[in-house]
């Protein structure tokens, strides 16, 4: 009795030490295979693979806008370079057309003084040449119808405001006293230059046969005329502000 009474027992343990064998068995045969995960854990990890390749294209958007961002300013900024450039050189063309520039330059430097004193004509103690100003008026004419871009008389620069004129004993120019012998430079082509003034019956022909003054015109491959030195100012003079068109 004793002995079927222990077969219970007995087929009750084999059976649980047969259910722990195969958990463990199960559990080693998972971690054999490289260590699965859970659907629990790859769910989460998929929605983490997700986020970060939303992420990713996100930056990748925002990178994208601020490179054309970027483009856009350096363009913009070669434009206003470009721009900038081109008032500097109007801004320098104007000066120089306004005679507030040391300019060069290819041009003529002409030399006019008194005539000779000499026993038939000893002078009476006036110099030609300042009593006839004019005629430092009519070759300045002359110089600019020849294209000069540039003149000068006695280092004094000729602008739209210079005015030629005896006061006095001196030839005033821009204010300033002169007398002879004058020099004038002029910058520009010089055999248009020369051919223009020394043309039959022009005007060196004219200070040299009717005033016997002594005129000499060399061509230079270079000359330096100096900026007007003066003040520049308009009193009654302003500039027309265009209206902007809406």
């Amino acid at each position: 009795m004793q002995n079927k009474g222990g077969v219970p027992v007995i087929f009750a343990l084999a059976l649980l030490i047969g259910l722990i064998i195969s958990i463990q068995l199960n559990t080693s045969d998972a971690s054999d295979q490289g260590g699965l995960v859970t659907y629990a854990q790859a769910s989460a990890l998929e929605r983490q693979l997700k986020e970060v390749r939303s992420e990713k294209e996100l930056i990748m958007a925002e990178y994208l806008e601020l490179e054309q961002r970027l483009k856009e300013i350096e363009e913009q900024s070669i434009s206003e370079d470009a721009l900038l450039q081109a008032a500097m050189k109007d801004l320098e063309r104007y000066r120089m057309g306004s005679g507030v520039l040391d300019v060069k330059g290819p041009g003529v430097i002409i030399t006019i003084d008194d005539p000779v004193p000499t026993e038939d004509n000893p002078g009476d103690g006036y110099s030609t040449i300042m009593i006839r100003s004019d005629l430092l008026l009519s070759l300045v004419n002359k110089l600019k119808d020849a294209g000069a871009e540039a003149i000068s008389i006695n280092g004094q620069r000729i602008i739209a405001k210079t005015e030629i004129s005896l006061a006095g004993d001196n030839v005033n120019i821009n204010t300033v006293p002169t007398a002879p012998p004058y020099t004038i430079k002029a910058i520009g082509n010089p055999e248009t230059i020369e051919g223009t003034l020394t043309i039959r019956f022009g005007i060196i022909e004219i200070m040299r046969n009717n005033y016997g003054l002594q005129v000499s015109i060399a061509k230079q491959d270079e000359i330096e005329i100096q900026r007007y030195n003066g003040v520049l100012r308009y009193l009654y003079a302003k500039p027309v502000e265009n209206p902007v068109a809406e």
